[in-house]
């Protein structure tokens, strides 16, 4: 890239080389099965809760519209970003083009954001249901699965249009290389001869407003929850209702430890390998995309009865 005395930028960097494991590049080799099974399993698990809430018309509910969303969001992250990390691993294809780079960061970031604000809508339903049963019905109404729907594809949207813009804007003084499987907003970047501080205050702010607020409504939601629970007096009624909770809650668990690690290892970055983040970071893309719909096939008495008739159906 060239800097006009116009203030223009000129694009001679036209692809980035994505530089996967820089100290460790045996973990390539190990990792490309692994993953390459878990990328199947993920498309695969939550195809089939796709096609079986689908299909199953006793499955038209709101809880389970919630899940359709939060399978859907899982395979756009996982095809955004596995099937060129394995091409990464298996053909040496490390290039990436200059638009195809900053339009992936905007959809792991945006996609991710959804996800999260899906679990928050998820923790209130689970809050009506739990705490006011009488009016789940009226309140957890289609219309209102509707208006969540937009909200979560609204607020994430517009709030993380401007990383890939502010990435986008830097000038690129010939550095193409990231260290990192992915476009990374930070990993890219850093590659730019400008200042970043405007780019790692978004990052910060968008990333602790986003998904800060969501995990503290996730615990308001939770606490209440277990505070009704505890009043309950009939005997197994607190198994029951914690059992309604319980798939919702791993997901969240799976969603948020993976982040709070990778989080972590970014504070603690001078006692880890600069590897381990990078890993993590693609690892969240696709572990918590797996267990998602295997942990509400399992644990879902309607799901798993819909899956079987499905596969019945089938054969």
């Amino acid at each position: 890239m060239t800097a006009h005395q116009n203030g223009t930028i000129s694009f001679e960097v036209s692809d980035f080389l994505l530089n996967c494991f820089v100290r460790s590049p045996n973990w390539q080799i190990w990792l490309s099965l692994p993953l390459s099974l878990l990328f199947l399993l993920a498309m695969g698990a939550n195809g089939i809760l796709l096609i079986t809430i689908w299909l199953e018309t006793s499955l038209h509910e709101p809880m389970y519209y919630l899940l359709s969303l939060l399978s859907l969001l899982d395979m756009v992250l996982c095809l955004t970003v596995i099937p060129k990390v394995l091409t990464i691993f298996w053909l040496d294809f490390k290039s990436i083009s200059f638009y195809a780079c900053f339009l992936q960061m905007y959809i792991m970031n945006c996609f991710l954001a959804m996800e999260s604000c899906t679990f928050m809508v998820m923790a209130y339903d689970r809050y009506i249901a739990i705490c006011h049963p009488l009016r789940y019905s009226s309140i957890i109404t289609d219309q209102f699965i509707a208006k969540a729907a937009i909200f979560i594809l609204a607020r994430n949207i517009l709030f993380t249009v401007p990383i890939p813009i502010l990435s986008a804007r830097l000038f690129y003084c010939g550095r193409n290389v990231i260290e990192n499987c992915i476009c990374a907003n930070m990993s890219v970047s850093r590659l730019s001869c400008d200042d970043v501080t405007i780019n790692r205050l978004y990052q910060f702010a968008g990333g602790w407003t986003l998904l800060g607020s969501d995990l503290i409504l996730i615990i308001l939601s939770y606490t209440l929850i277990l505070r009704a629970v505890l009043r309950l007096k009939a005997e197994g009624a607190v198994a029951k209702a914690l059992s309604t909770c319980g798939s919702h809650f791993i997901l969240i668990l799976f969603f948020n430890t993976v982040l709070l690690v990778f989080v972590l290892t970014h504070v603690a970055k001078k006692k880890v390998s600069p590897d381990v983040p990078v890993l993590l970071n693609v690892l969240h893309h696709v572990i918590p995309a797996a267990l998602n719909p295997i942990v509400y096939g399992v644990r879902t008495q309607e799901i798993k009865q819909g899956i079987q008739k499905l596969l019945k159906k089938g054969w």
